[in-house]
């Protein structure tokens, strides 16, 4: 005669926790993630956990993979910002700034220093984009038809800022 199977108990989310806590610090780690954020995406992974435990067959698993997932996110969203700020920031500058005429020069020589050592698909966008050349009549805004191109473009300059100690990723 066969005894029935007792029903499988969860695991508490204490105990899931206390299982995958090491690993869970390791893949922050592997990310690099700054403590001041690592427990704010450690929070936000929990709770996706205990509003979807229902359908969530290893927590264990579900935990690594979700949180792995969301560092690759955050630092998405970081180097999204950085260029955003860099672009806005040159926008800035070489705008209506009031700057004496020597800086506005020195700014823009720097600016264009910095486009020459990008790859030739970028310097055209970048350099029009900047103002520092401009389109000839009836041509089409480079970029305006591939704002992906334009991304890219804008991450390479930011990447050159940063590797010429023009940016400090620490306070963005």
């Amino acid at each position: 005669m066969d005894l029935p199977t007792p029903p499988r108990s969860e695991p508490s989310l204490a105990e899931v926790l206390e299982r995958v806590g090491p690993k869970l610090r390791r893949i922050l780690f592997r990310y690099r993630i700054p403590a001041r954020d690592a427990d704010d995406i450690l929070q936000e992974t929990f709770l996706v956990l205990v509003s979807k435990q229902e359908s969530v067959r290893n927590p264990d698993a579900w935990l690594q993979a979700t949180l792995s997932n969301r560092c690759v996110l955050y630092w998405r969203r970081r180097r999204s910002r950085v260029w955003e700020l860099v672009d806005r920031t040159i926008l800035e500058l070489l705008g209506d700034s009031g700057l004496p005429p020597d800086e506005d020069a020195a700014i823009r020589s720097d600016l264009e220093s910095l486009i020459s050592k990008l790859p030739d698909r970028c310097q055209a966008l970048l350099r029009w984009r900047y103002g520092l050349t401009f389109a000839p009549d009836g041509v089409e805004e480079p970029g305006v038809a591939d704002p992906e191109r334009t991304r890219r473009c804008l991450a390479a300059l930011a990447q050159r800022a940063l590797g010429a100690g023009l940016l400090d990723l620490q306070n963005t």
